[in-house]
């Protein structure tokens, strides 16, 4: 089993930036990609940004060019680096770990992003 487990959330007023921070434990050999996605309220989940263990890196479209996904493959942890946020970026934001061998992937708990105007 993977534990997966995101920090870094918080209230950020809009045009800063906030650093996610998401550390995998456990049976970390079964990741391939990992990524962060976000709900906001009333509304489905959502892909902001996955990275390959190669970093190979895809974007939602809507916050390309604001956020950068990263990882440390060694400490088994990924990041997401937001800047200029925007009211929309406000959600609750998952980190996700997808599996080498199956189609059912890892998820944190999630933590709350709040952007203020």
């Amino acid at each position: 089993q993977v534990q997966l487990v995101e920090s870094g959330g918080g209230l950020v007023q809009a045009g800063g930036s906030l650093r996610l921070s998401c550390r995998a434990s456990g049976m970390t050999f079964e990741i391939n990609s990992m990524g962060w996605y976000r709900q906001a309220l009333g509304k489905q989940r959502e892909l902001v940004a996955s990275i390959s263990s190669n970093s190979y890196t895809n974007y939602g479209d809507s916050v390309k060019g604001r956020f950068t996904i990263s990882r440390d493959n060694d400490k088994n942890t990924v990041y997401l680096q937001m800047n200029d946020v925007k009211a929309e970026d406000t959600g609750v934001y998952y980190c996700n770990a997808a599996r080498r061998y199956y189609t059912s992937p890892f998820w944190g708990q999630g933590t709350q992003v709040t952007v203020s105007s």
